[in-house]
């Protein structure tokens, strides 16, 4: 729905990346060795004349827990004192929660900065190196997305400008979600650079922006990709009984 110079949402109601240390062994040649028992520690032991492999177990498993990428997701809410109220805090919780349950959610850092002006955009994406960035808001179609200036008020900033600004982080970042109305332009400039970007063709009301929301990142706290997370939330809209479920699209690069 619009009102003024943008479009609101309507009132209403990673991917997991492993690397894995290298198992320690220490290689041993039994030849006429005379030894009691003892504790051997694999780190540690230096030996040339018994043979076998002796593996440090703990160790191991010590290193993949170091090892495994945990996935930094930014949340970056913007609702300006002049347009209409959404509900985001909700939106937030429900994301959040949805992490906490989830089998992997030790493998996601979920960060939240709210009232965001344009400082706090890219100063942010500094600050958190972020491998998801998910923007919850109003959208304007081809004005860009509806930020805050140090008032409170709208601040509008293109859709060239922004994916400008993707452009510099594109190395870490995988995907941004645009959860605002008529985001679906942002989203396909931003995808020129980001490999999986996914805004709004329409208006969407807050209901179907929360559910799609929640199915979107409790697919992903699972495990699941990209991919099958957007289908997940757009199902979750659709089994919820709300006629938007076609409103979110994906754009890939």
């Amino acid at each position: 729905m619009g009102s003024g110079n943008y479009n609101e949402r309507i009132e209403g109601d990673y991917v997991q990346g492993n690397s894995y240390g290298k198992r320690k062994h220490s290689n041993f040649n039994l030849q006429g060795a005379q030894f009691a028992g003892g504790l051997v520690n694999a780190e540690t032991v230096n030996a040339h004349q018994i043979g076998g492999n002796i593996t440090n177990n703990t160790q191991a498993a010590q290193t993949e827990t170091n090892n495994s990428a945990v996935q930094t997701i930014l949340i970056l809410a913007s609702n300006p004192r002049t347009t209409s109220a959404l509900r985001l805090d909700e939106e937030v919780r429900e994301i959040d929660a949805g992490l906490q349950r989830a089998k992997k959610r030790e493998l996601f850092d979920l960060k939240q900065r709210w009232a965001v002006r344009v400082q706090d955009v890219y100063q942010s994406l500094l600050d958190f190196n972020p491998k998801i960035v998910h923007f919850s808001g109003h959208g304007s179609l081809d004005d860009g997305l509806v930020l805050e200036d140090e008032a409170g008020q709208v601040r509008l900033v293109e859709t060239v400008a922004l994916a400008s600004l993707f452009k510099l982080f594109a190395s870490n970042i995988e995907c941004v979600v645009l959860n605002a109305c008529y985001s679906e332009v942002q989203a396909g400039a931003i995808a020129q650079h980001i490999p999986y970007v996914i805004g709004m063709n329409q208006a969407i009301s807050d209901q179907a922006a929360i559910k799609f929301a929640t199915g979107f990142y409790s697919a992903l706290g699972a495990g699941e990709s990209v991919e099958f997370a957007y289908k997940l939330g757009c199902s979750v809209i659709h089994l919820d009984g709300i006629a938007e479920h076609l409103t979110p699209v994906l754009k890939k690069k």
